[in-house]
């Protein structure tokens, strides 16, 4: 039998992951969702950004968009969880996206612009030639389930259905596609 590991030099073996936490915030007629245009890179996101150690994903997700925007926002339940596989340059992802509500005019924002160029309303309907894929996806499921009441488990963006300990394997997720 092997060599019995103290709590912290168990807990210092097990996998790390990323995590960020956004904001569905959208025109009244929930036709357009609120994007910001990061500096740094060439698509544009939804408000929000990278957790902190020991930040949890709603304190995350407002500090974040009091930051990008300037704008003290009163968060609702969460709509999205997504889970991204890790790939050659980063590790496994957690992306949660909360219900930031409806905002009628871009007049109060004082954008952050060490890190924004811009913040408009995107139509729906643009959302997958301004995004990436991922975040379109999160952005639709986003939309999905504040309308459904529910939240959506996404895993690399893409709905899973439902979580199946049977038939189709222990713990393997029926995706929708």
């Amino acid at each position: 039998m092997g060599k019995w590991l103290e709590p912290a030099q168990w807990y210092a073996t097990l996998p790390s992951f990323l995590s960020s936490a956004s904001a569905l915030i959208t025109n009244p007629a929930g036709t357009a969702v609120l994007a910001v245009k990061p500096n740094y890179r060439t698509w544009w996101n939804v408000p929000g950004g990278i957790m902190e150690a020991d930040e949890p994903p709603h304190v995350c997700c407002a500090r974040e968009i009091a930051e990008e925007l300037g704008v003290e926002v009163a968060l609702g339940r969460l709509l999205v969880m997504d889970w991204v596989a890790p790939n050659a340059v980063r590790k496994a992802w957690f992306g949660y996206v909360f219900d930031g509500g409806v905002l009628t005019d871009l007049s109060g924002i004082e954008l952050q612009s060490e890190e924004l160029d811009a913040v408009e309303f995107v139509e729906c309907s643009q959302l997958r030639d301004r995004f990436t894929a991922n975040t379109a996806d999160r952005v639709e499921a986003a939309l999905a389930a504040r309308t459904s009441g529910g939240v959506a488990y996404l895993h690399n963006g893409t709905y899973v259905e439902q979580v199946s300990t049977g038939a189709r394997g222990m713990g393997q997720p029926v995706i929708d596609r």
